[in-house]
């Protein structure tokens, strides 16, 4: 029986002593360089683009790495480049990152009736970042089932607007497509050139598009903690305050830090942008609420622009910098270093401060493997993003604000851009194409990837050296 890894790769590998070992770690970046790799090769051919022409190499490869690790970094305008069949591969394409290669691959084997190992199961929980002992496949199966569910709401909600403006058949495929983006937190549209600034005074459009990407970047744990409290507090007939209390302590702190990241976006964008004529200067005070607010939210991973980024403030592009790197939360569709990383570290900084030795939150500890994990995470993201910036201002014609910007985008999945992804010259593309792959898969998945076997050296004690910090 073919294992999970095996089924991915299309090649079969053993696991006795002295073998080939596909590790976990290994099969997440590999199984999304696969996917990329298909999804290039079909958008390459002449049914893929609208002309009917062959679309170039990099286009391709552009296209499919933005598509696959759900960022919405473009150098073609979706709309109007690619024929209904290359907007139906990037379609799959976004769905198939948002929700993760691996699980796609477990589901497929659940419907086949394969036995499913131990190895799998481990793939699986290693793969979609989980700390289960048991449950991992009807985790899977309500991840899936909601998925679609919240998609198929976003849709609905979306079509009272699209078919009024473009027909039934046309509102449904563009409410559809809009839907499963916003949910994946791909930011990639089929509206027009530019993005939803045409729908920037549409409150309906806007809150639909809100909805969606918050609720992919809150991620399914805390979706399924809040639904099981939920159903229990009903059933016991618990007070409001109750069923809040009874949610575990992830959820709470999600909850609390998206709320947090959103209001700050919003009450500095605000004030940034309220008499900027290029953004919201023209607007009522109801509308430039709404898009202060959706600039935030839209940092936080999504990709939509309902304003010219390049027209914004500099201190709105200063908040940007700061919320893209963040992104979304743990087990979700978003990008970024995610909440929880960044909220331990910050800890880690103030247990300093005060002396103390352990980090307590809501009366539960976190851990230091857990605070070094954080570390290695934020600093690799940083790393990459500041790798990536530095060759953009050597390769291309950029000033250091919008390479930074695009350059954080990439890396964080998040897909915003300061009119600057088109106008990049092969050399810059290709960087960019490194760093949204390198961002999708994680910085933890490639350290592990190129670190090889533990040498078994980390077990021995060395004495203490004195080194000056500070």
């Amino acid at each position: 029986m073919e294992r999970l890894g095996d089924f991915i790769t299309g090649r079969k590998q053993t696991y006795e002593e002295g073998r080939i070992r596909l590790a976990p770690t290994n099969v997440v970046p590999l199984s999304f360089l696969f996917v990329i790799i298909v999804g290039t090769i079909l958008l390459m051919m002449p049914f893929s683009s609208a002309s009917g022409e062959w679309t170039d190499f990099v286009t391709a490869l552009f296209t499919a790495t933005t598509s696959t690790c759900v960022t919405g970094l473009v150098v073609q305008d979706t709309y109007a480049y690619w024929s209904l069949t290359g907007k139906i591969i990037i379609l799959i394409l976004i769905q198939l990152g948002g929700l993760g290669i691996i699980s796609f691959t477990s589901m497929v084997i659940l419907i086949s009736r394969r036995k499913f190992s131990l190895q799998d199961r481990k793939l699986l929980i290693d793969a979609m970042n989980l700390d289960l002992g048991h449950g991992i496949l009807s985790f899977l199966i309500k991840v899936f089932k909601w998925t679609f569910i919240v998609e198929g709401i976003g849709a609905l909600l979306y079509s009272f607007e699209f078919i009024p403006r473009y027909g039934v058949v046309n509102g449904i495929w563009y409410s559809v497509f809009t839907s499963i983006s916003a949910f994946c937190n791909a930011g990639i549209d089929i509206l027009g050139p530019d993005s939803l600034i045409s729908f920037n005074q549409d409150t309906g459009i806007l809150c639909t598009t809100m909805f969606l990407i918050v609720m992919g970047g809150l991620g399914y744990v805390v979706w399924f903690d809040i639904s099981s409290n939920i159903k229990e507090g009903i059933r016991k007939q618990y007070k409001p305050s109750q069923i809040v209390k009874r949610f575990g302590i992830h959820t709470k702190l999600v909850l609390l830090l998206t709320f947090v990241l959103i209001a700050l976006g919003a009450i500095v964008v605000f004030p940034a942008e309220y008499a900027n004529p290029g953004t919201i200067a023209d607007m009522s005070l109801k509308d430039k609420i709404v898009n202060s607010i959706f600039q935030s939210v839209t940092y936080r991973t999504a990709g939509f622009a309902a304003v010219p980024q390049d027209q914004l403030s500099p201190v709105s592009v200063l908040i940007g910098y700061f919320l893209m790197f963040i992104g979304g939360s743990p087990i979700g569709t978003a990008g970024g270093v995610k909440t929880l990383t960044m909220f331990v570290v910050i800890m880690n900084v103030i247990v300093f401060m005060k002396g103390k030795k352990e980090a307590i939150v809501f009366k539960s500890r976190i851990t230091e493997e857990l605070m070094r994990k954080s570390a290695a995470i934020i600093t690799v993201s940083f790393g990459v993003a500041f790798i990536a910036t530095m060759f953009l201002l050597l390769t291309n014609n950029l000033n250091m604000e919008d390479a930074l910007f695009e350059a954080i985008s990439a890396v964080a999945t998040v897909g915003l851009s300061r009119a600057v992804t088109p106008t990049l010259n092969v050399f810059g593309r290709l960087i960019i194409i490194g760093t949204m792959y390198l961002g999708r898969i994680g910085p933890i998945s490639l350290v592990l990837f190129f670190s090889g076997k533990k040498s078994g050296k980390d077990r021995v004690e060395y004495a203490e050296g004195k080194f000056y910090v500070g």
